[in-house]
């Protein structure tokens, strides 16, 4: 049984029925899912919680599904890692990665909200299911929708990164390889989705699809014992990310689950795409579009979405938003792997590397528990790291070149 009351206008409350639409006919402000919290505060508990399969699917109450989830069975519940390590390094005291580099069957959290942006299309009763994307969402869409039986198009930029390109078409989904950014292919989508009966994963299905991020901020509350980070940093593209961690972070505290909250939110971008990150800085409410240059190609979204919420939810919980360059972003990424053994893809790098900034500049204090998220496998973006790693030791077969090699290196 559903706890959802409806959809509601973010900006002037309009209400709407279950169906699939994404923004108000009068305001145009985009809609989001409304729950009953206190049929939910009555039904949910940690016990029921814990009883269920590690998968995202143990929080259903809080995601906006009718019955049986259709798909999405193996993702969640990712690890989060106690990264001490790396917490020396960066300078602070309590240090953790929530890694969704691993689990997710396509190795990214793109695989939690297309698990219920499909379920969802199932039950309105949709068999083409589709998406612009950057990259990761192209996977699972790809992958998920050929679990599900649904036909699929994908949409990306035909600049995207060759191996991202393989592994959707990997799963033989239509894929669609657009002359332009990001918000071109977007913009094309959505006219796409006016004119075909197609559940378009993050266009008319939007507001259901985004709910599946929240799954992530569960999961850290849980694993951190059902108790709040004082601090996160999360990656941002559209910025629906970010607004929806802190949405079950809210939830987990409004349903009684969660005793206090007091997290700070912080918003990492890239500096070749950062009209979030530059808002927050420049204390304004007006999210400038910019044309995205950065190799974190799966952040780059130069006109988010959920931009300005993303910059409310900062701003409300004393946080901050900071950029990186690509240098950085790198810099990062071999950091991770080095001290923690997590290898991230570009958009981890970007999180990283913020992070690094925001504790040098004192808007993330040493003390206290600070959690990183960490969206995707860096197998998928490994082009970015060519001409930065060293060369392996070439040898030939024999005992006397190896130990020449050793003693280059040292004890």
């Amino acid at each position: 049984m559903s706890y959802v009351r409806g959809l509601k206008c973010r900006e002037c409350g309009r209400e709407y029925p279950i169906e699939p639409i994404y923004v108000c006919e009068f305001c145009f402000g985009p809609l989001e899912v409304v729950y009953d919290y206190d049929r939910i505060k009555a039904d949910l508990t940690i016990d029921k919680i814990r009883s269920r399969p590690t998968n995202l699917w143990r929080y259903r109450e809080l995601l906006p599904i009718d019955g049986d989830p259709y798909v999405g069975l193996h993702a969640g519940f990712t690890p989060l890692i106690k990264a001490d390590r790396l917490a020396k390094e960066i300078g602070v005291d309590e240090l953790y990665i929530k890694d969704d580099t691993v689990t997710h069957p396509t190795l990214s959290f793109k695989d939690r909200v297309v698990s219920v942006a499909l379920s969802k299309a199932k039950e309105f009763g949709f068999d083409t299911v589709a998406c612009a994307s950057t990259g990761n969402l192209a996977h699972s869409v790809s992958a998920q929708g050929a679990a599900g039986g649904f036909r699929r198009f994908v949409f990306i930029p035909a600049s995207l990164e060759h191996s991202k390109i393989v592994a959707s078409l990997a799963y033989e989904p239509n894929v669609v390889a657009v002359e332009g950014n990001y918000d071109e292919v977007n913009r094309l989508c959505s006219e796409i989705a006016n004119k075909y009966k197609w559940a378009f994963v993050n266009i008319n299905i939007r507001p259901f699809y985004a709910e599946g991020s929240k799954t992530q901020g569960y999961e850290i509350i849980e694993q951190l014992g059902w108790k709040a980070p004082d601090h996160v940093v999360v990656p941002c593209a559209s910025g629906s990310l970010l607004t929806k961690i802190w949405k079950s972070f809210e939830e987990m505290h409004k349903i009684g689950i969660l005793k206090e909250l007091h997290t700070k939110v912080f918003a990492a971008q890239a500096t070749g795409c950062n009209p979030i990150a530059t808002a927050i800085k420049s204390a304004t409410d007006v999210i400038k579009p910019v044309k995205p240059d950065t190799i974190a190609k799966s952040l780059a979204i130069g006109n988010p979405a959920d931009g300005f919420y993303a910059k409310q939810v900062v701003y409300n919980t004393g946080g901050w938003g900071e950029d990186v360059s690509d240098q950085e972003i790198i810099d990062a990424m071999k950091l991770l792997a080095r001290t923690e053994g997590v290898f991230a893809e570009t958009a981890g790098g970007v999180t990283l590397a913020s992070a690094i900034k925001l504790v040098k500049t004192g808007k993330i204090k040493r003390e206290g528990t600070t959690v990183i998220c960490v969206t995707g496998n860096g197998l998928k973006t490994k082009e970015a790291l060519e001409g930065h790693v060293a060369e392996p030791f070439r040898i030939k077969p024999k005992m006397a070149f190896f130990e020449e090699i050793l003693a280059k290196i040292g004890n």
